[in-house]
């Protein structure tokens, strides 16, 4: 039988470590320390995350029903078979994209009050006179 979810809205906000996550798995599959590696890759600030948060996360995200663990694997010789991969569920895709327009939103507004300059690529906070 298949899972009956909420409105995507209703489960926001995501959690940071589990917004990152759903962001490498937008890319494709992949397992824990990939997804830990590529959110280090990823991230400008500096952001770690630690395979208690990782793995709390994708627990939670597979619960959900946000992600799902998969049987498929790459090329046996050089993958290990303890690994687990992961991928978005269609459900996983409507919430992280709804996440992702909700923190668009939040930009826009924060540039509507002068926070950020429609030019900044990076967010910068300006100094208080």
């Amino acid at each position: 039988m298949k899972p009956v979810h909420p409105k995507p809205f209703d489960l926001l906000p995501l959690s940071h470590a589990q917004f990152h996550i759903l962001l490498v798995l937008a890319k494709g599959k992949n397992h824990g320390y990939g997804i830990m590696k590529e959110i280090e890759a990823d991230a400008r600030y500096g952001i770690k995350m630690g395979p208690a948060t990782l793995y709390r996360s994708i627990k939670r995200l597979l619960e959900a029903d946000l992600i799902a663990e998969i049987d498929e694997r790459p090329d046996v010789g050089i993958d290990d078979e303890r690994r687990r991969y992961y991928r978005l569920t269609e459900f996983g895709w409507r919430v992280v994209s709804a996440e992702a327009q909700r923190l668009a939103e939040m930009v826009r507004i924060a540039r509507a009050r002068h926070l950020v300059d429609e030019s900044d690529s990076v967010l910068t906070c300006r100094n208080s006179a």
